[in-house]
């Protein structure tokens, strides 16, 4: 069996560039992939790293993506280009793994171009994302074609739940054989408790205080509008911190901006912080807060979760996707149930659904005892669960499995290839 020489990563985002969960996850799979053989990311950006045996190349914007078009379009038009450059660039990797519909499509035209096995991570799915019309327009049903053309001709898929595993053989034409759960991770060096408080203080929170903790992008798919309306509900002795910013459309923008301001008018203690905090800043909010919410409608994994985790301190998440996959209600947290439309991802009641997580925060977070033992059962369960190292190890040992099928004679392998052009 031939062994694995080198890797090559395809993805959108790449520190410095991270907004959400699959920044993150490509971050620190890269540098644990990098401990056990060479990796080459290529990244949306200007990045340029060359480190012992990892090697970062950003690609640039196309300036044209908007231009004599609706501006909406710009961001798949831009995608696309990108990931003909990615896939055109000479490849010497003997796998190629993408992250995200953003680089589905260079991952596919580079096994076109280079026979180099694919190999796609799925942290969301397009299609049940609706909601991304609002930013995307039509352009939204190329980033869904773009990610199943990747998908369906993929040699392995690897789904961060089982939930999104179920998710993508609902949804698309793939041999169930061929995905693969493998979760995410955390660093569990990096994310633990933190004593410090300064970043708190700076910022206009009161550390003596208890307060209920969101960290994420102002989306329809984390649901924080509904976390927002939960927030006359909540206990007036907790604060609320909402760590909250780059809203996906200035409509949602707008609303949030709006409701805040509604709900904050006759409550002290809501503070909203809508800038991209550093990391160790968000540790020690995560640290200090009696209660974590994930209140997603949408939520393939939620990696926000292990963070809080790892930090020691209880979650209250929704009942969504892949986080009954983290989260053990009344061990680690409490689960809240989120009754959607049919076909949506809108709740069936909204103010319900509002008043449950109100009332679940309540009940984590004013009983001191309770929410310990739930901040140090999370922290267990993920040094037992979900550590970087071994899912390194796992991913590593299926692009070792895919090898074999690649091991024919080259005639024989340049006319399957052949067979397989679009």
């Amino acid at each position: 069996m031939p062994e694995i020489s080198k890797v090559a990563l395809f993805t959108n985002e790449y520190p410095p560039h991270v907004y959400g969960g699959a920044g993150v996850h490509v971050e620190y799979l890269s540098r644990e992939l990098a401990r056990l053989v060479p990796v080459e990311v290529r990244c949306f950006g200007g990045q340029d790293v060359k480190e012992r045996n990892l090697r970062v190349k950003g690609y640039g914007a196309w300036s044209e993506a908007k231009l004599y078009t609706d501006p909406r379009f710009g961001g798949a038009l831009d995608a696309f280009h990108r990931s003909l450059a990615m896939a055109k660039d000479t490849l010497d990797a003997n796998v190629v793994h993408c992250h995200t519909w953003y680089t589905d499509m260079a991952g596919f035209l580079a096994k076109k171009l280079w026979g180099t096995p694919l190999v796609l991570t799925i942290h969301s799915l397009e299609p049940l994302r609706p909601w991304k019309v609002e930013q995307l327009g039509n352009a939204y049903h190329l980033s869904s074609w773009m990610e199943k053309t990747g998908i369906e001709d993929a040699d392995a898929v690897i789904a961060v739940s089982q939930e999104v595993r179920n998710d993508v053989l609902r949804l698309f034409s793939i041999a169930p054989e061929k995905v693969h759960v493998i979760h995410n991770g955390i660093d569990l060096q990096q994310y633990r408790r933190n004593p410090a408080v300064d970043a708190l203080v700076k910022r206009g929170v009161d550390p003596a205080k208890p307060f209920v903790l969101f960290v994420g992008r102002i989306t329809r798919q984390k649901g924080i509008i509904h976390l927002v309306n939960a927030i006359p509900s909540i206990d007036p002795s907790l604060q609320v911190v909402l760590c909250a910013g780059a809203p996906d459309t200035p409509e949602i923008g707008q609303e949030m901006a709006e409701r805040v301001a509604e709900v904050s008018a006759g409550r002290a203690g809501v503070i909203w912080i809508q800038e991209m905090l550093p990391r160790d800043d968000i540790i020690q909010f995560y640290s200090h807060a009696a209660v974590f919410c994930c209140p997603s409608v949408y939520e393939p994994f939620g990696i926000i979760n292990l963070e809080a985790m790892a930090c020691e301190t209880a979650v209250v998440a929704s009942a969504i996707g892949g986080i009954p996959e983290v989260v053990v209600p009344d061990e680690t947290g409490l689960l809240v149930d989120l009754n959607l439309k049919e076909g949506t991802f809108d709740p069936i009641d909204p103010p319900q659904y509002s008043a449950d997580l109100a009332a679940a925060i309540n009940h984590v977070a004013l009983d001191p005892v309770q929410r310990t033992e739930f901040g140090r059962n999370g922290r267990r369960r993920v040094e037992d669960r979900f550590s970087w190292t071994a899912i390194a190890q796992r991913t590593l040992a299926l692009y070792q499995s895919l090898m074999p099928e690649r091991s024919r004679p080259p005639m024989v392998a340049s006319e399957n290839r052949s067979q397989q052009l679009p």
